[in-house]
């Protein structure tokens, strides 16, 4: 299988399906020299693991990381990465009925005509569950990122029509973030959470889902970070966010309502502050100018679908012992969460922390100065 490797020198390439025994990634490409446990991943995965609440699967699984090579006394040597997260959980039992039968919404039909194979035990290589690997990896991303004093930060933006006000967006602070990761939403604020937990039940009762989006920013990035052409950091961000499971649309900065503006004011005004450095009056440009990083904050938000996995019957196919397919319905098992996004607030904070890392370890050929300083 193609694709399950991401990035040019930081490299993560994933593996392992939903029902098999494990998943993982490898990590080629970290610098040696970082300081790294296996707590400083498990804090990242325990809040992504499933059966934290009732908004998410009841599927338990304590999603425990394990470094098998690259790291030693406690600092990364060079050397790849090995990082293995054991499925303990798994209902294969409750896929059954999915070995001849494709589940609206879900990758199975276009999987088993590529391949000629499928796993249907919960979506195999599909299944969301993938997610964890990526989680494990950016989380190394994230701890180099932090030493170099930038930070990244995702909240819950909106569920279904439960939308946090672009002005407190806009305004995340400390005690906003420690708010969102406080509650089961990941809004960063509390009556908000409330009104979505409240749409989430009456969906669950419903035998349904909802969608929703997530808001993330980059800060402490210098500027000029990111290439020109067709790896501009906007593409590369939307790339990493995109390949997750669910995403269906993302925007950088402004967005689509950039579409609806004049150039007098979406441009950003650009000022000297009174110690001679760059500072931007808006930021409509969510940080990026040209694909390089213009050293205001990164504002990326992602649109999730909901969750395709719901238990009311659903009109679908069936294939049959000579190959065609026939009409039936579809009453879908197992454990599912009714919403995806407050689960994958630290997925695209760990997909893009794997990209910026990446892009910083690219730009230190971008000058003969920057090879002095190292040579």
């Amino acid at each position: 299988m193609a694709g399950s490797t991401f990035g040019n020198i930081f490299r993560v390439t994933t593996w392992g399906e939903s029902h098999g025994p494990a998943l993982g990634a490898v990590i080629d490409g970290c610098p040696a020299g970082l300081p790294l446990s296996e707590e400083d991943i498990q804090k990242y995965l325990n809040r992504r693991k499933p059966g934290t609440s009732a908004l998410t699967t009841s599927r338990s699984e304590s999603d425990t990381v394990e470094i098998l090579s690259g790291v030693y006394e406690g600092v990364t040597t060079g050397c790849p990465i090995s990082l293995v997260i054991r499925n303990t959980s798994q209902h294969s039992k409750d896929y059954g009925n999915l070995k001849t039968t494709y589940r609206p919404g879900h990758a199975d039909l276009c999987f088993e005509e590529k391949y000629g194979i499928r796993d249907h035990r919960g979506g195999g290589r599909s299944s969301g569950r993938e997610t964890a690997a990526r989680v494990a990896a950016g989380a190394i991303a994230a701890k180099a990122l932090e030493s170099l004093g930038i930070k990244i930060h995702a909240v819950t933006s909106s569920i279904g029509n439960v939308t946090v006000p672009a002005k407190l967006l806009e305004g995340l602070n400390n005690d906003l973030l420690q708010t969102a990761y406080s509650l089961h939403s990941v809004m960063p604020d509390k009556a908000l959470d409330e009104a979505a937990t409240e749409l989430i039940t009456k969906c669950r009762e419903a035998k349904d889902s909802v969608g929703g989006s997530i808001y993330c920013t980059v800060t402490g990035m210098p500027i000029g970070i990111g290439e020109p052409v067709f790896d501009k950091l906007d593409a590369t961000l939307s790339h990493a966010i995109f390949s997750i499971g669910a995403v269906k649309a993302v925007e950088i900065g402004d967005g689509i309502q950039v579409s609806e503006m004049n150039g007098s004011e979406n441009n950003d005004k650009m000022r000297s502050t009174p110690g001679g450095e760059v500072a931007f009056e808006t930021n409509h440009a969510g940080g990026i100018l040209g694909g390089m990083s213009d050293s205001a904050p990164i504002k990326i938000k992602a649109y999730f679908k909901p969750t395709p996995s719901i238990y009311r019957s659903q009109e679908t196919i069936l294939k049959k012992e000579n190959g065609s397919f026939e009409n039936t319905e579809l009453t879908i098992e197992g454990r599912h969460d009714p919403v995806i996004v407050p689960r994958a607030v630290v997925v695209v904070e760990c997909m893009t922390a794997i990209t910026v890392f990446d892009a910083l370890l690219q730009n230190m050929g971008s000058k003969m100065e920057y090879l002095k300083k190292i040579y």
